[in-house]
């Protein structure tokens, strides 16, 4: 850093992208919220960071210390795919559904599942 300008232009621009995570984090909250609700969980833990895996992974199917595949490095990748395609037949929906909405751009399809006409089914 050369000067004091360069350090506050970074400044500013952390403090965008931490707002803008906040927002996002939000956004996700309030889709895991209904999401969570529908299946049949307290809605209110979707809020907790690590929690409100353990709860997407019970939601899934899978017993919840499965949720510890997302601390292996390539496995991590694997298993939330399988996450997303058996919580995408959860609630009815297909396999493309499940890998592009659910896996990709997952908020868009939490938020469709969350607030849609999607319904939660068991087994």
């Amino acid at each position: 850093m050369q000067d004091i300008t360069q350090q506050a232009d970074i400044l500013a621009l952390t403090q965008s992208y931490g707002i803008f995570g906040v927002v996002w984090y939000v956004i996700v909250a309030i889709a895991l919220w209904r999401v969570f609700s529908k299946a049949g969980y307290p809605g209110i833990l979707a809020i907790i960071p690590i929690v409100n895996v353990f709860i997407l992974v019970k939601v899934a199917g899978y017993s919840a210390w499965m949720t510890l595949w997302y601390l292996v490095p390539i496995a991590n990748i694997v298993f939330s795919i399988f996450v997303a395609l058996r919580l995408g037949g959860r609630f009815g929906k297909g396999g493309a559904f499940s890998f592009f909405l659910l896996w990709l751009f997952s908020v868009i399809g939490y938020l469709i599942l969350g607030f849609g006409g999607a319904r939660y089914r068991r087994a």
